[in-house]
């Protein structure tokens, strides 16, 4: 469950950085597949911390191979995440929202 959390929030991160149209509807699919799974067994997803897994996302994320594709913002992640738990669990959860968030909650240099 953790790898599916960290999944979901790595994929919504990279949308977010992503300036390629193309290559961010990619990851926001894939956040969908990642967030349908997490839905899919949301009891055992209740007990995860998680800022731990948010700061393995980023880093994730953050990883040279995807440096050079980045560039929608010249940013700074909040150390936190900007979703609860229960946010990322409620079967309502808005991909596009999420990334939106995202990049609106980087601190743009």
């Amino acid at each position: 469950m953790t790898t599916i959390l960290q999944t979901l929030l790595a994929s919504l991160v990279k949308a977010s950085l992503i300036s390629d149209d193309a290559e961010s509807l990619r990851w926001r699919e894939e956040a969908r597949r990642t967030h349908a799974a997490l839905v899919s067994d949301a009891e055992a997803a209740k007990s995860l911390k998680i800022d731990g897994i948010w700061t393995l996302a980023v880093v994730e994320a953050e990883s040279p191979e995807f440096q050079a594709s980045e560039g929608r913002v010249s940013f700074g992640l909040p150390a936190s995440s900007p979703f609860t738990l229960a946010d990322l669990l409620d079967p309502g959860f808005d991909v596009d929202l999420g990334v939106e968030r995202i990049a609106g909650s980087a601190s743009t240099g």
